[in-house]
């Protein structure tokens, strides 16, 4: 008895000592790893109808893999050095607006005193030019660390092979390691899927194409820059409750100054019709009874963002998700109940 107690506390430390050393060395490739998964979960039902017709899981998943590196890394190859120059022209363009005079015709009771004016203005000056420059840095940083970056996308594009190809296997070992009855096997997995896609689909793609839609107006209506400031549009549509219009409308406030009605008239058109489309798109994308609430997937996005970086604004949420899944699981309740808005 005794033995066997020495012999399995000792099993015990090995492992826990083999699984921190594995955390470790996989803790800078492990975000690419989430987003390979990730991947893979929003692939797996177009990998299922191919493998329908090839009965050849490689080629299926290798077929898979090509449209992503369309969908995803030309794009990335081709618009980085645009972005790049665009974004510096904003950060030059910045440096020059007169932010104070605007407000001064808005709200002329609150900038009587000239001392109070040229403060406001100094502050808004420092906080747009900080701004600036971040974005500036953030897209510098992406040439400077390309070989890194390429490594990332290897392990990524690996993972959402193997994962795709081989996830009847790997499923049926996460349950194997579950400790829970094949019914909340099941319902637990079932919902992580549900969840994983309506967030997916229901705010990152739909996102997409409200940014897609404000930058349309840009590129018909000439404003200077409108590949960054669409790419500006895309991230903010990303975010529930903020949206497009955090980048639309201080365009148009800017056309106005700048005596471009016209201009300023499109572009609030493209945008009230990118703010309303999502009424539209979401239903399409995901079933109510999987949607999570906006505020979940807000506070998710934010926390993700600043902890793990710009893809912690899809693993946010999806983590939150997870860990409600979980606790529904644990006191036996509803699981979709959790995510209606």
């Amino acid at each position: 008895m005794g033995d066997e107690f020495f012999r399995r506390v000792t099993s015990l430390i090995i492992l826990a000592i083999l699984i921190i050393i594995s955390f470790f060395m996989l803790k800078p490739i492990l975000m690419s790893i989430i987003i390979g998964i990730i991947l893979a979960v929003v692939f797996a039902s177009l990998y299922d109808w191919l493998f329908k017709i090839t009965k050849l899981k490689n080629i299926s998943a290798g077929f898979i893999c090509i449209l992503l590196i369309f969908l995803i890394v030309l794009p990335f190859w081709f618009l980085t050095p645009i972005f790049i120059e665009q974004s510096f022209q904003v950060y030059l363009i910045s440096q020059q607006i007169d932010f104070v005079t605007p407000l001064k015709t808005i709200f002329p009771s609150l900038f009587v005193s000239e001392a109070f004016s040229v403060e406001v203005g100094s502050v808004i000056h420092s906080f747009v030019t900080k701004a600036t420059n971040s974005i500036v840095n953030s897209f510098a940083r992406i040439l400077l660390n390309f070989p890194i970056i390429f490594l990332q996308f290897l392990v990524v594009f690996a993972t959402f092979f193997f994962v795709l190809r081989d996830k009847e296997k790997i499923m049926s070992y996460i349950k194997s390691l579950m400790p829970f009855s094949k019914e909340v096997e099941n319902k637990l997995i079932h919902s992580s899927r549900a969840i994983t896609i309506s967030v997916i689909y229901g705010q990152v793609v739909v996102g997409i194409i409200q940014g897609i839609i404000v930058g349309a107006g840009f590129f018909i209506f000439n404003v200077p820059n409108p590949l960054f400031l669409m790419l500006l549009a895309v991230l903010a549509g990303i975010f529930p409750i903020i949206g497009t219009a955090l980048v639309w409308i201080p365009v148009i406030i800017y056309l106005f100054i700048a005596g471009n009605i016209f201009p300023a008239v499109g572009v609030a058109a493209f945008g009230l019709i990118s703010s309303g489309i999502d009424n539209i798109l979401k239903p399409i994308f995901v079933s109510r009874r999987t949607r999570m609430h906006p505020l979940l997937i807000l506070m998710g996005m934010i926390g993700g963002l600043l902890l793990f970086g710009i893809f912690g604004i899809i693993i946010g949420p999806l983590i939150l998700a997870y860990v409600l899944i979980l606790l529904e699981v644990y006191r036996n309740s509803p699981i979709k109940g959790i995510f209606l808005e």
